[in-house]
């Protein structure tokens, strides 16, 4: 039972991804070709993207791979790891069992009446919303790990949700008709909410560096934030609601599994041959290999764990010369070097087209995606262009000998990875052209790559598809999940005016721009420490428009100099993301990968203080769109 469960809810979201690519790249033939358009193809899309995104978070907490801060990592002694996996557990149990009764509520009363189309209406598909988030409750009383009849601790969570959830229920019910009593206990929880607000909220922070999904931990803060100053909370649900249904969200999921089936395919050897055979006669030319075959990966997925731990096996056979990887002949770089430039070079394609990072920042400031895209261009390249500069430094001082380049193998080389190497000017110059949407491109990314690894290449087996959907779904559900979330959050902000407050204070505390531009290069480092990128752009992010409308600051600027920042970030210690996956892919202890990317590191933040001060890196391109 419990296995075919599994099969259908991988079915469920590998079916709707698979419909949401279709139904796009369909559409934009149709409108080519024809100047037509698929009717109703909007509305499928976007409430296919909604039933993918809460399937896959179901997934994603059966594997256990939400996205969380986890400074529980630190701590070694077993039974104190037990202790904030159990809490964080019952936690996330309370707050999802909550979520199961906004989203009924939003659904009855929220989506009154529904809009149709067809025998489909939006109902039907929102009712994977309370679906997910049951099953998500179920799946984090089970994973907590509690023995004996302290399991009885995840009934008790259950149950307090439920009773947390009374108003919802009375709502469900009666919807605004409440009998006297029921106002009564609404009126009490608002009361409760307000006095404990404070404390709550610090039991939510710790809970957070305990290691409780960060999803969670977003929802519990909106919740709280939002009973407390006397809204309804399942306005939560109606946000859940509004984020997973926007247009160009779509493209996550689609780049996500571009990545995956790059990733799981041999493409990374292909390209890795191709670079090397081009710059093997330079000094570093390996490093320069190195750079741009991270950065290639990094702006599809989005996600420079997957880059590290997909790519840092084969690189590093290549730099360290290792004769019993796939590659032989390597350049024998030092392990602290190679490690080094690998965790380094995890994030670097966030500031290229298609980055998925890009993209949300355009959503969230309401800015031009295209003029996002180019402005990424000359930062990023100055940002590789120095790794490329200090690897070659390194390369001469070890008087590295080049290799002597074949024309004959670099033609071979091209060869081979020639499908992968078209596949980003394809989508530039489709996208910039304006032929193809955000969208669109994400769905024909999709589909070629699709096409040349199963068909072209065969590298993947038609039988293993399903093995890759099931690598990218976690991924997926875990990004998701949060932005979901995030709406929800960055309503009750928006509501208060916080930011416009938070700004006033700003202009009366810090009188220079300059002064301005540090601290905000201080504060997202620290941010990028924290917090995903996903998390950062749809919470922190908002806050700062105001503040950089108060400072004269593009916001195009600003969003070059957050997202460099919080690349960054990945790598400052004690406790950047980057480090962590490059300690568990090389299995090397985590002080040792902070000293081995300290110099890369410097690197880094050179570059993020030329994007900062000099916004002309930013802005040069966007005249162009």
């Amino acid at each position: 039972m419990k296995k075919w469960l599994n099969h259908l809810e991988s079915g469920i979201c590998n079916t709707a991804l698979t419909l949401i690519a279709l139904l796009l790249f369909v559409n934009s033939l149709l409108r080519l070709v024809l100047h037509t358009t698929l009717g109703g193809a909007a509305f499928f899309t976007t409430h296919l993207l909604l039933v993918t995104a809460l399937f896959s978070a179901m997934i994603t907490t059966k594997n256990e791979n939400h996205l969380s801060i986890g400074i529980v990592h630190y701590i070694k002694n077993k039974k104190i790891q037990t202790f904030f996996a159990a809490s964080t557990g019952l936690v996330s149990t309370f707050i999802a069992a909550i979520l199961v009764f906004c989203s009924a509520d939003f659904i009855k009363i929220g989506l009154n009446p529904p809009q149709k189309l067809g025998i489909f209406s939006d109902r039907f598909f929102a009712y994977a919303m309370p679906l997910a988030f049951a099953v998500m409750t179920f799946r984090f009383a089970r994973i907590t790990p509690l023995r004996g009849k302290a399991r009885l601790l995840s009934v008790a969570a259950v149950l307090a949700g439920v009773a947390a959830s009374l108003p919802l229920i009375f709502k469900f019910i009666w919807e605004f008709n409440l009998p006297d009593f029921a106002w009564t206990i609404n009126d009490f929880f608002i009361a409760a909410a307000s006095a404990v607000k404070t404390p709550v909220i610090i039991l939510i922070i710790l809970a957070a560096l305990a290691g409780t999904p960060l999803f969670i931990v977003i929802a519990a803060l909106s919740i709280i934030l939002i009973q407390s100053s006397g809204g309804e909370i399942d306005v939560t649900a109606n946000q859940i609601y509004t984020a997973l249904t926007q247009q160009n969200i779509i493209a996550i999921p689609l780049f996500t599994l571009t990545g995956f089936f790059l990733s799981e395919s041999k493409a990374g050897e292909r390209l890795v041959e191709t670079f090397r055979s081009v710059f093997c006669a330079s000094p570093g030319g390996m490093i320069a290999a190195t750079v741009l075959i991270c950065a290639f990966f990094t702006s599809f997925t989005g996600a420079s764990g997957v880059t590290i731990l997909a790519l840092g096996g084969i690189l590093y056979t290549v730099l360290t010369g290792d004769k019993s990887g796939i590659q032989s002949g390597g350049a024998k770089y030092s392990s602290a070097f190679s490690i080094g430039l690998l965790t380094s070079c995890g994030s670097i394609g966030l500031l290229f087209p298609p980055s998925l990072p890009l993209i949300l920042v355009g959503t969230t400031t309401q800015t031009n995606i295209l003029q996002l895209f180019a402005a990424g261009i000359l930062p990023g390249l100055l940002l590789s262009f120095s790794m490329i500069v200090f690897g070659i430094i390194i390369s001469l001082k070890m008087k590295m000998p080049p290799e002597k380049f074949s024309l004959t193998r670099t033609a071979r080389a091209l060869k081979k990875s020639f499908w992968e190497i078209m596949l980003p000017f394809l989508l530039i110059g489709g996208y910039f052209s304006g032929i193809l949407s955000l969208v669109e491109i994400g769905a024909a990314a999709l589909i070629y790559i699709f096409v040349v690894e199963v068909f072209i290449f065969r590298d993947i087996e038609p039988r293993d598809i399903g093995k890759v959907f099931a690598k990218a779904l976690p991924v997926t559900g875990g990004i998701l999940a949060i932005l979901a979330l995030s709406g929800a959050l960055s309503y009750y902000i928006v509501d208060t005016q916080a930011p416009e407050n938070f700004a006033r204070w700003a202009q009366s505390a810090i009188k220079s721009k300059w002064l301005f531009l540090l601290i905000l290069n201080l504060m997202l480092l620290i941010t990028g420490c924290l917090i995903d990128i996903f998390s950062a752009i749809l919470i922190v992010l908002p806050l700062l428009i105001p503040l950089a409308d108060v400072f004269g600051i593009n916001h195009i600027h600003l969003g070059m100099i957050f997202l460099i920042n919080m690349e960054a970030g990945f790598l400052t210690p004690p406790v950047g993301l980057n480090l962590f996956l490059a300690s568990y892919r090389f299995k090397k202890p985590f002080i040792e990968i902070c000293r081995y990317v300290a110099p890369f590191l410097l690197i880094q933040l050179i570059v993020v203080l030329l994007t900062t001060y000099l916004p002309q890196m930013s802005m040069l391109l966007t005249g162009l769109f």
